[in-house]
């Protein structure tokens, strides 16, 4: 077991002083406040905190490694803050704080179990430093924390005594006392508090790593005898299991791929929207049966007929992920792109870079650590895109160039949705809004640009929330509109989607019934 000697009192206390600083610069930056590219510089100051904590971070080429990735995402922070980019800076500054103290062979699923206990014991950082420098005190003959604490209990309840007693006698005492006011428990002091907590712990999880060993190993099967049923059975199955696959991709091939008509009333809108995420199911399953029947370098597996039916088999399932590609095209073609849309297709691709990763891995004989190691590597390079990437701006963006108005083959354009995107959809909406020529549908635009143009105006207003790629759309449409490209949408209240809200017409007041006559009655006198 790699041995972790306790940090001399100077560090550690070097650290604590950098983990109070950004507690201080977080409150600064974030609390209350919508973060911009506040976010990226923060991320820097976390950056040079954790070399100035951190002596063995840069000593080994994959701690450097990780270190240039923080750069990376912290670059796209300043640009586009998000959660996405976040978490991926976390990672990269996590594992460059756990490189010098793993092994160079580790593999993604140690890494993966390394992280999970480095933030769990983070929580309780704070606690175990405190005993380990009471510990590293007593060791020294210095004072524990019980030991100290029992020193100060009687001067300060001796202290509080007399002067509760001198409050009593002396009146300039008491009104100093009852002038004096703690800050009150309000529900923001306690969020203040608990973001305080959550950031020092945060950073001092990062400068000071809880290293421990992988809790579990990846469960290794052990390559049973040759069984004649076993390879019986498997063959059998995928020849079934190629003949069913080959009658689906058939029939997408016919119908779904070539355009050709369907028989009876069923149109391809029906056949095409159907099936996306069931098929992929399916692909999952396909992938689950060759991980879990066919080992590499078991007798199965190493039988000339299984592995090309596993090929075949695996090249059907390929045909039915590009099939479920094509439907959700399809889908989108006929509706409309959405961020969500864009996440299938992404899951999509991943799903095909996995079964072809697991046949490879059959073929080639290889581990399953290399088999989670690729797949997460494929995974990772997709998140790291996805984080640069503005899916909002690309889903305006197409949305509004095959929109039914503009002669696109979309549907209508739902503005209604345009509007809920924000800022990125402000410029592909001014962009818009310069080719229409209907009134009415270039008002609704008009309408919906300048609501979310306030929007941004006024988080770009504040320092605080201030980013890049804001300030970039900004400029586009201020050059459209010194161009009188844009003009401004008619006065009233509008729907979320730019239309004008109809006010019903004024009624006219109801006419005042006259009173009923009073009756004459004769009085007599008694």
């Amino acid at each position: 077991m790699l041995h972790i000697p306790v940090p001399p009192r100077s560090s550690f206390w070097l650290r604590v002083a950098v983990g109070a600083a950004l507690v201080g610069l977080a409150d600064l930056l974030f609390f209350a406040h919508a973060p911009g590219t506040s976010l990226g510089l923060f991320a820097f100051a976390v950056l040079g905190s954790a070399l100035l904590g951190r002596k063995d971070l840069l000593q080994d080429r994959r701690g450097r490694g990780f270190v240039l990735a923080g750069v990376a995402f912290a670059l796209v922070l300043a640009d586009r803050p998000g959660l996405l980019a976040w978490a991926l800076f976390g990672v990269s500054m996590s594992l460059g704080a756990l490189s010098s103290r793993v092994g160079p062979n580790e593999t993604a699923w140690g890494w993966a179990q390394r992280l999970a206990l480095d933030w769990f014991f983070a929580l309780f950082g704070p606690v175990i430093d405190l005993f380990k420098v009471s510990r590293l005190r007593r060791g020294r003959g210095g004072m524990s924390a019980l030991n100290l604490l029992g020193l100060l209990i009687m001067p300060l309840v001796g202290g509080g005594v007399f002067l509760a007693l001198f409050s009593a006698a002396n009146p300039l005492i008491s009104n100093a006392l009852a002038n004096l006011s703690l800050p009150s428990l309000s529900p923001q002091n306690v969020l203040r508090i608990l973001f305080w907590c959550a950031v020092f712990i945060g950073a001092l999880g990062l400068l000071r790593p809880r290293w421990r060993k992988p809790l579990l190993a990846l469960p290794e099967r052990k390559i049973g005898k040759p069984s004649a049923f076993l390879t019986r059975t498997i063959t059998l199955s995928l020849i079934v299991f190629n003949a069913v696959f080959a009658l689906q991709s058939g029939l997408d091939i016919a119908f779904l791929w070539s355009g050709a008509p369907l028989p009876g009333d069923m149109g391809l809108a029906d056949y095409a929207h159907r099936g996306a995420y069931p098929l992929i199911v399916t692909a999952l399953l396909a992938g689950l049966f060759v991980l879990a029947a066919l080992q590499p370098g078991s007798d199965t597996a190493n039988r000339p007929l299984v592995r090309r039916l596993v090929v075949v088999w695996i090249a059907q399932n390929m045909i039915l992920v590009a099939s479920s590609l094509l439907r959700t095209a399809d889908y989108i073609e006929a509706y409309a792109l959405t961020r969500f849309r864009i996440a299938a297709m992404i899951w999509m691709g991943l799903v095909a870079v996995g079964l072809m990763l697991i046949c490879w891995r059959m073929l080639a004989g290889k581990s399953a650590h290399w088999l989670i190691n690729a797949n997460a590597a494929a995974a990772l390079i997709v998140l790291a895109v996805v984080s640069v990437v503005d899916l909002g701006a690309v889903v305006a963006g197409w949305n509004v160039r095959h929109a039914r108005e503009v002669g696109g083959r979309g549907v209508a354009l739902d503005l209604g949705y345009l509007h809920t995107l924000g800022a990125p959809a402000l410029v592909s909406l001014a962009e818009l809004e310069t080719t229409l020529d209907d009134a009415v549908l270039r008002d609704r635009v008009a309408a919906v640009r300048q609501d979310i143009l306030l929007n941004v105006r006024r988080r770009q207003s504040e320092w605080r929330g201030w980013t890049w790629r804001d300030q970039r759309r900004l400029d586009r449409i201020a050059a459209l509109q010194q161009k009188g490209a844009l003009s401004a949408p008619a006065p009233g209240a509008r729907h979320w989607n730019g239309r004008l809200i109809q006010m019903p017409p004024p009624t006219a007041p109801a006419p005042v019934a006259a009173p009923p006559p009073v009756p004459l009655t004769s009085r007599t006198e008694g």
